[in-house]
């Protein structure tokens, strides 16, 4: 049969990383083409007694069927978070439950794209973002990134360009796939643009949580007063991606158009996943445990820069993160980047080529970006070595 695809998903691909991950996926390979939190940093004997607790004790809680919004007293936690914690929740905003931060994506896609209209991105940009826009009919319009955040220039210029444009999307803190942290004043900068073209933010923090350096930079959210700053949190890298645990915290209007199409789609968040996110954060050391993934980050990053300034110090330009997963290497002049990265692959080191991370997936890069979070420490020190070997035999 000749399926009729929509338009949105006519032309989007497969991700990039999970193809290569698929590919690698039980190999010998190097991983550092994956994004995924180091083993050790699970906080699996917690979860662990959580589990057994809630089905000693209340089992049908687990296995019936919940509310939109999400379970209850995990969205008190939550309110209670963003308030006390981040300061990026107003009496007019309210907390949604979401089935990881990528599904908030979604959800204001949703809630506000009709086919063709614009969305203004980072560029590089997290891919999965990028196809979920895509898969709307969106338009991407790209605004360069610096070390320091959007080039302000180029986003006002964007913006006029692009009138009726729906949302900016930024990751401030660490960014994937560069590793950049956005400076206060350049998020006051984006949002007083946001504010005067009457454009939504889609700030999303996924990896806040893991700043090993420097100091933190308060959320652009904690400037919004005319509720266009739409804050989306997550579970993935703080306790585990596999139970699939975000939340979005925006003006109550939006969220309740949000909270109708999260209806369409998945009903609610597994309820079990969300008593073990609220369970963890009620009764656990949250402090304790975000100062351990701090120190086991700490030393996988540093390791790898280290690594990398000692074996590819001639051959890539890179700016050290103070947090997230991810370097972001620029290669030199000499290499062509996809050859670099095949012969890379074809010496047992994945990596993800920076064009997989571009609004137009056709224009041409020279970055590639590493992960230190996914392989051992042993597998940093091999893997960093094997990529001395291909630039120095290219």
């Amino acid at each position: 049969m000749d399926y009729k695809i929509s338009e949105g998903l006519a032309s989007l691909k497969p991700s990039i990383i999970r193809e290569i991950l698929k590919e690698t996926g039980g190999s010998s390979t190097i991983p550092f083409a994956a994004g995924n939190p180091a083993p050790d940093a699970f906080p699996v004997d917690d979860v662990k007694e959580i589990i057994g607790e809630l089905f000693e004790n209340n089992p049908i809680l687990a296995l019936q069927y919940g509310v939109t919004d999400g379970y209850a007293p995990l969205v008190a936690e939550l309110e209670k978070l963003c308030r006390e914690r981040y300061n990026v929740m107003t009496p007019d905003d309210g907390v949604i439950v979401t089935s990881g931060a990528q599904q908030v994506m979604s959800l204001l896609s949703h809630a506000l794209l009709n086919h063709g209209d614009t969305v203004i991105c980072e560029e590089p940009a997290f891919i999965g973002a990028l196809n979920c826009f895509r898969s709307f009919g969106a338009k991407l319009v790209g605004v360069p990134l610096e070390a320091d955040g959007m080039n302000i220039e180029a986003l006002e210029k964007a913006l006029e360009n692009n009138p009726g444009a729906k949302f900016i999307y930024t990751i401030p803190n660490f960014q994937n796939p560069a590793g950049s942290t956005t400076c206060f004043e350049k998020r006051k900068a984006i949002y007083n643009l946001a504010k005067k073209f009457g454009v939504v933010i889609l700030e999303d923090n996924p990896y806040g949580e893991t700043r090993v350096s420097g100091e933190d930079i308060p959320a652009i959210k904690t400037m919004d007063d005319s509720g266009i700053v739409v804050y989306s949190g997550s579970f993935s890298k703080i306790v585990a991606p596999g139970i699939r645990v975000g939340f979005v915290c925006a003006n109550k209007a939006l969220l309740a158009k949000m909270t109708v199409v999260k209806q369409t789609q998945d009903v609610h968040t597994p309820i079990m996943s969300q008593y073990i996110v609220y369970k963890w954060l009620h009764d656990y050391d949250y402090e304790a445990h975000i100062a351990k993934i701090k120190s086991i980050y700490r030393r996988k990053l540093n390791l790898m820069c280290d690594l990398i300034d000692e074996e590819l110090g001639d051959y890539v330009e890179y700016v050290r993160p103070e947090g997230g997963l991810f370097v972001w290497c620029k290669l030199a002049d000499k290499f062509d980047m996809l050859t670099f990265v095949k012969k890379a692959s074809a010496a047992g080191v994945a990596i993800v080529p920076g064009n997989a991370f571009l609004c137009d997936e056709a224009a041409s890069s020279r970055y590639v970006r590493l992960n230190f979070s996914t392989p051992s420490d042993e597998g940093i020190v091999k893997g960093v070595k094997i990529l001395g070997e291909v630039a120095r035999n290219y």
